[in-house]
């Protein structure tokens, strides 16, 4: 593993999604301009930290792209080949690259950090594996191989942690993004485990998550809460990462399924889970974040104090009355002597779409879901819940739209 360059430390930001034009590196500079009409593979989508961007990674290079209002923001097409794995940073010039096989230029083994405000690569690791994930925060950059995870220091680069994990070829891995907390989450090297890194107070939690292995996780913002699923993909569970205590569970279905995304409202009011089953699910939460009241917002300024707080007596800080509730089956007054199923939450609001197109949803302004894969929009009733209502449908690589 080697890593070349240092990192520069002005990161600017800049207005909307769009990255500055600027002289382009040779090693970027496209052959021609590929026009939508051209055969385009899409290889990988990605949200940035705030879900107000995601970044779609091409036969042909990337993309970028503003949710609200929708449009392509940025784009490369490059003559070497596309990229598998497109990370932003919030809505700054820097962002991180992962080619494919067939790139020229790019192996798949090597991270390239660009800027594009300089229009050049300003840092490069090397691995002698395949790169499965790359996550970044404004202080650390966070690669993720099939059994092992490095985190360096944004700034020059340096390592500064190597965590080993149980085989982990999708690459899980997620990242707190209050400048208050550093918190990562990863697999364990047991199955089912989840192991977090609170890195700001030197301490780590080992979760025993599920029976399975984990398919799918997600921290919020302020890493104080995690939500997780097994490759069984029926239940989701949140937990507190300071104890592990386990805070609620809900059930999206009884079938086996395999979860392509786990996303958490700003407010933590809600959380949303895709699947292959062809349906993204709304759950009602009874947790809290840091800053989710105005009382707690004094304290949220503390950052790491208030975890200390919370790991002594904890868990009344966490759990938090709503006005909407998720239904339970009418045999749920038999908790405990039915099997477990008749008495769990079961999802809150729905929406349904074709089954043959991987998808990933995350929450969007006005209790809305944006699902990329079904390339739109839809919204939910937050008080009386049931099917979602489709408010757009977008071919992103084509900007094509499709009214209502």
């Amino acid at each position: 593993m080697t890593s070349t360059d240092s990192a520069s430390q002005a990161i600017h930001p800049l207005e909307g999604c769009g990255l500055h034009e600027a002289s382009m590196d040779p090693l970027l500079q496209p052959e021609q301009q590929f026009s939508d009409i051209d055969e385009t593979e899409l290889y990988s989508v990605s949200w940035n930290q705030d879900y107000g961007c995601f970044a779609a990674g091409t036969s042909h290079g990337f993309r970028i792209y503003n949710c609200n209002p929708f449009k392509e923001t940025f784009r490369r097409d490059l003559k070497t080949g596309g990229f598998k794995i497109i990370e932003m940073l919030f809505r700054c010039n820097i962002l991180a690259l992962v080619g494919t096989r067939v790139n020229t230029q790019y192996p798949p083994n090597n991270v390239i950090i660009w800027d594009d405000f300089q229009s050049r690569c300003i840092g490069e690791f090397s691995f002698r594996s395949e790169v499965r994930a790359v996550k970044l925060r404004r202080d650390r950059v966070v690669v993720v191989l099939e059994h092992k995870i490095y985190v360096y220091d944004f700034m020059d680069l340096k390592l500064l942690h190597q965590i080993e994990t149980l085989a982990n070829p999708r690459g899980l891995c997620c990242l707190s993004h209050h400048p208050n907390t550093s918190v990562l989450a990863c697999p364990g090297l047991q199955r089912g485990q989840v192991r977090v890194e609170h890195f700001g107070l030197n301490r780590t939690t080992l979760i025993n998550a599920h029976d399975s292995k984990i398919a799918c996780l997600t921290l919020t913002m302020d890493g104080l809460l995690l939500a997780t699923a097994s490759v069984r993909g029926t239940l989701i569970r949140i937990f507190n990462t300071m104890d592990g205590t386990r805070l609620q569970e809900v059930r999206r279905g009884v079938d086996r399924a395999d979860i392509y995304s786990i996303a958490l409202s700003p407010t933590v009011q809600w959380l949303a889970v895709s699947s292959d089953k062809g349906t993204v699910h709304i759950f009602s939460l009874r947790v809290r974040g840091i800053g989710n009241n105005r009382s707690s917002d004094s304290t949220a300024a503390k950052g790491p104090a208030l975890f200390h707080q919370s790991s002594s007596n904890a868990l009344e800080p966490l759990i938090s009355r709503s006005n909407s509730s998720n239904p339970s089956s009418s045999f749920s007054f038999m908790k405990g002597v039915l099997p477990k199923y008749f008495s769990s939450e079961w999802s809150f609001a729905q929406f349904h779409l074709p089954e043959c197109t991987p998808f990933i949803a995350a929450f969007g302004s006005h209790n809305t879901v944006i699902v990329i894969g079904m390339d739109g929009r839809c919204s939910f009733d937050p008080v009386n819940g049931g099917e979602m209502v489709k408010q757009e449908f977008i071919h992103f690589l084509k900007t094509e739209t499709t009214p209502r």
